[in-house]
């Protein structure tokens, strides 16, 4: 991604880029506190047969470790759901589309129930094909809701999910004029389009699009008109789809510098705001509101990763935990791996709160509501526990 944060303009703070996504996972079982150590649960009797598909030989940077971390993850998940529930059969993509369609064809020949991963959309759009006519669903550890629907799930945090959250908690705060910001990408219209489909059903209107061309000179030169825009539609509320490898760092120092007053126009964020940490110093995002997984569950599954495997869990190794967690729930209630049983609308809980697959094979997750205090953040409005209630 385009990195602002060498920018020449002076104050802007520059901050170390870290990928944030994290999970959700299991039904009825308690997956938050350990009780296992690592390893591969065997195959015995009705155990259920999980192909896992992750990057193993790519040619990325950082993929085999990012592998490894999904693998630790599953294995810990398959652990504490007790021997023989999970049975998990590792294969390797090489971060491509063909070797992962490839695999996923061998997979269902050796008798794999449900395939669990690969991780990027291309990959779990080529598998999810490719297994079409066996039956066998697909849950990537994508994020991306285009690929989504069918046989395929996607159980990474959307862009859907986050706005669906801020902007019911903004209707319910009186925050209802929101003008959105975003960079003139296909990402930022993702961004813009997940803002827009979030504020149906609830108050909120979205009266202005403030957009910019994605480097340093499109962000300077746009920023004054954003700022009008926000200044003469009475925007209550400014919806920042931008993170800290991005526009964010900008954004937040020059539009305050443009009267944009965080103190009485909300700013909102679509990303995490906390990852890096140095990204709460941010002048402009004091006092605004991003969404995040419960704070505590997390903490504690990162905790026992490390424990388990001597070393700090990647963001996104809960995942393939919660992917474990989630098919090891129907397990436990001797429930096959079809679409019926993975979009029950009880939804599964486990180390960031609860979650639930959708027929579209998107995803609902809980999140907090977190605000900026001080360089700190406060929780200002707790994850919900279930489905049915606040947030959802």
């Amino acid at each position: 991604m385009f990195n602002l944060l060498g920018s020449a303009r002076k104050g802007t703070r520059a901050i170390l880029a870290i990928a944030a996504a994290t999970a959700l996972a299991a039904c009825d079982v308690d997956l938050t506190q350990g009780g296992g150590a690592g390893g591969g649960a065997k195959s015995k009797g009705g155990a259920v047969n999980v192909a896992l598909l992750v990057p193993y030989g790519s040619a990325t940077p950082g993929d085999d470790g990012l592998a490894r971390a999904l693998e630790n993850s599953a294995r810990l998940a398959a652990a504490d759901l007790g021997e023989g529930k999970v049975n998990i059969t590792v294969y390797k993509t090489a971060g491509q589309a063909g070797t992962a369609a490839s695999v996923a064809n061998q997979a269902v020949a050796a008798g794999a129930d449900i395939i669990l991963g690969p991780l990027r959309s291309d990959a779990a759009n080529a598998v999810a094909v490719a297994v079409a006519g066996s039956k066998v669903n697909v849950i990537s550890f994508s994020n991306n809701t285009s690929i989504a629907g069918g046989n395929l799930f996607v159980i990474g945090n959307t862009y859907d999910s986050i706005a669906s959250r801020l902007m019911s908690y903004a209707s319910a705060q009186g925050r209802t004029r929101v003008v959105v910001v975003y960079p003139q990408t296909p990402v930022g219209q993702i961004g813009r389009s997940a803002v827009v489909k979030a504020t149906a059903g609830t108050n909120v209107k979205v009266v202005g699009d403030g957009s910019f061309q994605f480097s340093e000179q499109g962000i300077v030169a746009a920023v004054p008109s954003i700022a009008n825009t926000i200044k003469e539609t009475g925007a209550t509320a400014v919806m920042l789809t931008s993170d800290s490898t991005g526009a964010l760092p900008l954004l937040a120092q020059l539009l305050p510098e443009q009267g944009v007053n965080p103190s009485v126009t909300k700013y909102i964020g679509l990303t995490r705001w906390d990852v890096p940490a140095q990204t709460l110093s941010l002048p402009g995002i004091q006092g605004g509101w991003f969404a995040l997984p419960d704070p505590a569950p997390v903490a504690q599954f990162n905790a026992r990763y490390s424990s388990t495997y001597g070393g700090s869990a990647h963001p996104l190794a809960g995942l393939a935990y919660d992917g474990v967690a989630a098919i090891g729930a129907l397990s436990a209630k001797k429930l096959a791996m079809t679409k019926g049983n993975l979009t029950q609308s009880s939804g599964f809980k486990g180390v960031n709160g609860v979650f639930r697959f959708k027929a579209d094979g998107t995803n609902q997750r809980a999140m907090a509501i977190a605000q900026v205090t001080n360089n700190q953040v406060q929780i200002i409005d707790p994850a919900p526990k279930s489905f049915g209630f606040g947030g959802f």
